[in-house]
């Protein structure tokens, strides 16, 4: 999958239901493996638990829980959003 087919897809928190965005960007550790996925910066109470990244939300990529055909699932709790 590329970054081009990752950026199409809608990330949603599976604690709440809700629509974070669509991924704007990747991050990745020293060793080329993905770090965590960025969404757009359009909840406040989410920059204060995750970094901010290039305008966004850095998503730790272990809170990726599963990528499917149109959405991206991700568990972040509900005490972020």
């Amino acid at each position: 999958m590329s970054f081009a087919d990752l950026k199409q897809k809608d990330v949603i928190n599976i604690s709440d239901g809700r629509r974070l965005g669509k991924p704007i960007d990747v991050t990745f550790t020293e060793n080329a493996r993905i770090e965590a996925i960025v969404v757009p910066d359009g909840n406040q109470s989410l920059s204060s638990l995750f970094g901010k990244s290039r305008g966004g939300i850095q998503i730790p990529w272990e809170r990726v829980h599963r990528i499917g055909d149109d959405v991206i699932l991700v568990e972040i709790g509900t005490e972020a959003c």
